[in-house]
Parts: C-alpha cells; structure tokens; sequence
C-alpha cells in the first residue's frame, strides 16, 4: 500500500508532471497546498476551497484522475482507498458508543424508547455519568446526560437497516457533531446559515430546533454532497432550507437575501484528527505547512461569517485535535474583531475546555474519545457584543431547548416532552 504523498508525488514515468506536481507546475502555487487540493479532490470530501485554486484542480482534474487510475493498475486494487496506507484500530475507537439523535420533526424521544424497548432494548434512563455511558453493553441504551434528545447505545450497534433510520426518524450522529446546532440554539423563525452544511447532520438539527420554523441557507461546493444532503434532508422531513452549490466565501453579506441571518454554523475543512478509526494514518498527524494552509483557510471563512450584518449569534466547530485550526483561528479572528464579538464560555458544565492559548479560551468547549466518549471535536461560540447586539432579553435560543450558553443547564426539555408526534410501525 501507499501513503499520500506516493499518490501525489510526480510520475516516475517520462517528465510530464502528475499529482502535485502537475499543480505546483502552475504559477506561485505553494507545493504543500498542491498536495492538500490534490488529496482532497481524488480522497477527501471534495474541494472545500474557493478562487483561483479550486479552479486550478477543477482543470487538471481529469488528468489527475487518469493518473490515479493508472496508479491503481499498477498497485492491483480497484478502489482509492485501497492506496491509502492501512490504518491500525484505535484502541479508543471501540470506546465510542453508538449516538442516536431523536429526529423531533417526525417523532419524539418517549416514543423512540417505546420503540426500542418493543425491540428487546432495555432502557436504563438518563446517565448520571460518561462512566455509565462507558460500562453500556449488550441491548442496553441511556439517555445522555447532555443533550436532551440524544439516546446512548453500545459502541458498533447498527442501526443502518433499522426502521427508524431509513425512516428518518432518527439520525446517526456522534454526540460531538451534535454540539454545534445545540449550542447555537436558534429560535423558531430565525434565519440561520450552515457555512459549510455537508453531509447535513447538523443542518437537520438545525431544522429540528427551529420546528421547521423560518429559514437555513446551507451552502457546500460539492455537486454529490448536495444531492446527497437533500435526500437526507427530505427524508428527515426539513422544510425550511434552501441549498445552494456555492463557496461560502463567494456569499455577498449584504445581500438583502441574508439580510435577517442572526445565526451562522461554520464547521469548515479541517485536518479531520478528532475523527476516530476513520481517517488513513498520515491525516493524524498533518505537516506544519497543511496546518497552516488549513488554519489561513479556516480564519478567513470565519472573519467572512462575522461580518453578516444582522450576525448575532456564530459557532466554529472542526473535527480536529490541532491548537493551530481551533483556539489559534479564533483568537487571531477574535483579534481582528475588535470588540465587535466576543467568545462565550458555553455549556459551563461540559467537562474539556479550550487550551490556556489565550487569556478566556477556557470558553471554548474539546472533545475527545477518552474524556467525553465522542469523536475528537472543538466548539467555539461567538456572540456580538457592544453597538448592534441583541438585548439580553431576548437571546436567540429556542423555547423547548434553553441555551446551554452562560448558566442554562441543558436537557430541560426533556420534562417538558408531548407525546404526539408522528408515530412508526414496526
């Protein structure tokens, strides 16, 4: 097998370039970039960048794609994934248990457990700890303990062919993921934009706490993704979203279209570290140069998500374990704001907090397999602050999901639940 940099490297055969090197050809094109677009487009989930180097690999992209299959040929395997070098299990990869998140626009958590149970699960209420979470074994499944519509199953339970599942009426989503749109917190009819929406779990979500109430612009570059994300959009019964294949960097914020956008989600390309037993050996651990191509990419996106002018509310997540893509951005963003935004110490009880990178960054919330049995996750949330701030009566947070923001203790609406959603047969 190969690693990246074979798959990138130029073609040993004659002196035409391939891979990244058929890019670095192109003028001031730095060759570590040429390397994170070309593995990203032929490996990755697609081109999250935009300008001038998007269309530089759009170009090449049939050549880069005749020289990955000649590659392939030549190393006997038929699919991409197979050049990849293989990655060795993760001992903490069997820790993460298997999230479910109760789909509340086609049904509610208490009929889901009813559900379940009529299923052989037993139901063992709400967690009191991440231990009890840890020591789950057979068919038994919990409430988290933090998030009021997520059940907690054993680690690899398959809920793939479930009923629930191509249903809708649940969706597979690692509780970390779920952070975001929790943490934003929107009220129904607020207009809201998903950056980078793709595969579209937490645009779902979204569409959840907003009770398909008002309006998400969710944006994502790539074709397939789109036409993937609609189908699961349409399948989880979202109403309220409009997609558009377009670079978020390339959205005009003064477009009267965006006009009323008080809340952005902006979970950009990142080095994807935090992802468990997923991603090939060499993305644990990327250069410094892929660092620092992805952090400039990352601090841009959010300077251009801050300056929506209605901007109230802005959480910047990634699925990274990197200081330079996570508490770096922020700051750095933080700083060229002013004292328009500032960072909120969010979900107080949330037990991993930012690194000591910057006086405050305790506000910033971690995620790991070890500590908090997710998926190695960062969540950061922005708020205005000063001249053009919402009045502190009346944040935007949704009225059956308090914002876990500064003092509110989630799960709250979990007492609160009717049982009168839409139901499922077995």
């Amino acid at each position: 097998m190969v690693t990246r940099a074979h798959v990138v490297s130029p073609s040993r055969r004659g002196s035409s370039p391939t891979g990244a090197a058929l890019l670095q050809a192109e003028k001031k094109l730095p060759p570590q970039l040429a390397k994170v677009l070309v593995y990203d487009l032929l490996f990755g989930k697609g081109l999250k960048c935009g300008g001038r180097w998007k269309a530089l690999a759009r170009r090449h992209r049939a050549r880069l794609e005749a020289e990955l299959a000649r590659l392939k040929v030549q190393q006997k395997v038929s699919r991409n994934e197979d050049l990849l070098a293989p990655q060795a299990a993760s001992p903490a990869a069997p820790q993460v248990p298997r999230y479910v998140r109760v789909n509340t626009l086609k049904t509610c958590v208490d009929n889901v457990i009813d559900f379940f149970k009529r299923q052989g699960y037993s139901y063992l209420g709400k967690a009191a700890s991440v231990e009890e979470l840890r020591a789950l074994s057979g068919k038994k499944f919990l409430l988290d303990l933090h998030l009021p519509e997520l059940l907690v199953f054993p680690p690899q339970t398959d809920f793939h062919d479930n009923l629930l599942y191509t249903s809708g009426h649940i969706i597979l989503q690692d509780k970390a993921s779920c952070l975001p749109a929790f943490l934003l917190g929107p009220a129904a009819g607020s207009h809201i934009i998903d950056a980078c929406a793709a595969p579209g779990n937490k645009t779902s979500h979204l569409a959840a706490i907003l009770k398909n109430k008002g309006q998400i612009f969710a944006f994502d570059v790539d074709t397939k993704r789109l036409a993937t994300m609609n189908t699961m959009l349409m399948r989880a019964g979202v109403t309220s979203f409009q997609l558009a294949q377009q670079d978020f960097l390339t959205v005009d914020p003064s477009d009267p279209k965006y006009s009323k956008v008080t809340g952005i989600l902006l979970d950009p390309s990142c080095s994807g570290s935090g992802m468990v037993n997923r991603l090939p050996r060499e993305e644990a651990a990327p250069s410094a140069q892929r660092l620092q191509a992805l952090a400039g990419f990352q601090r841009k996106v959010l300077s251009h998500a801050l300056s929506f002018p209605a901007l109230q509310r802005l959480v910047y997540s990634t699925c990274s374990l990197h200081r330079e893509e996570n508490e770096d951005v922020v700051h750095a963003v933080l700083q060229e704001q002013g004292s328009d935004f500032r960072l909120v110490h969010a979900f107080p009880s949330w037990p991993c907090r930012g690194l000591a990178a910057f006086p405050g960054a305790e506000g910033c919330l971690r995620a790991s397999p070890a500590d908090t049995l997710t998926h190695g996750f960062f969540v950061a949330v922005l708020e205005r602050h000063g001249e053009g701030a919402a009045a502190p009566s009346s944040p935007p947070v949704a009225a059956e999901n308090p914002q876990p923001g500064e003092g509110a203790e989630p799960g709250a609406a979990h007492k609160k639940r009717k049982r009168k959603k839409q139901w499922v047969k077995e």
